[in-house]
């Protein structure tokens, strides 16, 4: 995913010498292909990221298209005040991008996880919330934040999980939710980012669930939203973030217009990690690792069951 994003932007900017990427001190293995190939296009702002976002709205304003790269725990989350008023306030086309969110860097503490970045950005207006899930979502999240003439944060968490898709596809301003195999059953289960592999591994495993990838947050498509919970029973959200903002509470806000349904919200619960450690152990600690996914969505589909069995006994 992460050469994906790479040849995306060396892409950008071949076609268009406006195109610039800012960051802060971050990325040099990333960014090798787009200095060879436009250097004068390239700013390393340094460890300033408050000031690199104030840089990047000032080349907004002058008509550049500005790319500002750093990791998730630093933008979005340490220049909420720059993304809001420098930002978002003016309308600006600054694309923001967040790398290793979640808990990916799990090793450097509790300072390098990012499990609230989609809660805070969410709630920015006029800032579009991206989240890919493998190389295709990741073109075609780079291509639709480029087009795009307005704010644009762009989560990558981990980068190595393998395809979801089998083939290039092309995303709408207007959101879109893209529908992950052909399994089907009385649950669907809406994932984003490396929690659509988890969701994968579970049905193939042998749960009867319909999977779909949420590779836009913000905005949501309704009308697809809407057509799914009109043929299923329950919906499960899946995300590598805190289940307070993230994508487990946009479908419940959504459903509650639309049609309430019970919903399992599986994500990293209101704490912080206990202990610095692999991606792996972390998933395993904060319950997000397919074993323990697994027995929270077995759980939830079996008191599904008890009620409707409930329902049926005569009173």
């Amino acid at each position: 995913m992460r050469n994906a994003f790479s040849d995306a932007l060396v892409a950008a900017a071949l076609s268009d010498p406006k195109v610039l990427l800012l960051t802060g001190d971050h990325g040099y293995a990333l960014f090798d292909a787009f200095r060879k190939a436009r250097p004068e296009q390239y700013i390393n702002c340094g460890i300033a990221e408050q000031n690199m976002v104030g840089v990047a709205a000032g080349l907004a304003k002058a008509g550049f298209k500005p790319i500002v790269y750093g990791l998730a725990a630093f933008v979005p989350v340490r220049v909420l005040e720059q993304i809001k008023i420098d930002v978002c306030y003016e309308n600006l086309p600054v694309i923001l991008i967040g790398d290793g969110a979640g808990l990916v860097y799990g090793h450097l503490g509790t300072s390098h996880q990012s499990t609230e970045d989609i809660a805070c950005t969410r709630a920015m207006p006029a800032l579009t919330v991206l989240s890919p899930a493998d190389r295709f979502e990741m073109t075609a999240t780079m291509q639709l934040a480029l087009q795009l003439k307005s704010p644009v944060y762009l989560r990558v968490g981990k980068s190595d999980r393998g395809d979801v898709h089998t083939a290039p596809l092309t995303m709408r301003g207007e959101g879109r939710m893209l529908r992950v195999g052909e399994s089907a059953g009385r649950v669907a289960l809406l994932a984003t980012g490396s929690m659509v592999k988890t969701s994968m591994e579970i049905v193939d495993q042998g749960l009867a669930a319909e999977i779909w990838s949420i590779p836009s947050i913000k905005p949501i498509d309704r009308e697809q939203l809407r057509q799914i919970v009109e043929r299923v029973d329950a919906v499960v959200t899946l995300e590598e973030h805190s289940v307070i903002g993230g994508l487990g509470a946009c479908i419940a806000e959504e459903l509650s217009a639309l049609r309430p349904l019970p919903v399992c919200r599986i994500g990293v619960e209101d704490r912080f990690s206990s202990f610095c450690g692999t991606w792996d152990y972390l998933l395993r600690e904060h319950g997000l690792d397919v074993p323990s996914v697994r027995q929270r969505i077995d759980t939830f589909v079996a008191s599904l069951n008890a009620r409707d069995n409930d329902r049926r006994v005569p009173a």
